[in-house]
């Protein structure tokens, strides 16, 4: 079995059922290396966390950590991607997001605002600063309404086409997110990243 740090092809067995790169020196758990190998098809596979720990029988909780970290590196590896791609971004657009479930106009500082960029059929989003909710406390609903107005209307765009990547986009990214509920701000950009790898991966549009 190769090592699963530095690649090497010799290691040995402890008597813990480790393994010891000949190498390196570093010991790995061949056990936790199937594991995440089976929870990382199930997650490409679309399943939820819940999903799998009701299939495979292991705990939410652990489901839970891998799929984060799965979620983590996808968006390490669309910001790797993007480097080396940056200048060939054709077209570009803002996007509005808030849960079909809440009323905007009472909702502003709940909204989700982020940058969608297409490259070579591509696409990569950068989130934008929040409007902060102080903003909104001593505002009326009327005043809340033209505000969104402006925010819908005044946005930086870049397109070639009505329809177009960002377009399509946008469209499986709302029925991607339907299926999380509760999401934190901290975590909604990890979500949306993993939405952009599925949609760049498997090109469903």
């Amino acid at each position: 079995m190769n090592c699963i740090y530095c690649k090497h092809p010799y290691t040995y067995a402890l008597a813990d059922k480790q393994r010891k790169c000949s190498k390196c020196k570093k010991k790995f758990s061949p056990k936790k290396v199937l594991r995440e190998k089976i929870l990382y098809k199930k997650f490409s596979n679309g399943k939820t966390a819940r999903e799998t720990s009701l299939l495979l029988n292991v705990h939410f909780a652990t489901v839970q950590k891998y799929y984060e970290q799965f979620r983590h590196n996808i968006a390490l590896y669309a910001d790797e991607m993007y480097q080396k791609n940056s200048h060939r971004v054709t077209d570009y657009d803002e996007y509005l997001y808030l849960p079909k479930s809440l009323k905007a106009k009472r909702n502003i500082h709940k909204l989700q605002h982020f940058l969608t960029l297409t490259y070579d059929a591509k696409v990569y989003s950068i989130m934008m600063p929040k409007i902060k909710r102080s903003l909104f406390e001593q505002k009326d609903e009327q005043e809340n309404k033209l505000l969104l107005k402006y925010l819908t209307f005044n946005k930086i765009s870049k397109l070639s086409k009505a329809e177009n990547t960002i377009t399509e986009f946008w469209k499986y990214f709302e029925e991607f997110i339907c299926k999380y509920k509760g999401i934190s701000d901290d975590k909604f950009i990890f979500y949306l990243k993993e939405a952009e790898w599925r949609f760049n991966t498997f090109k469903v549009v």
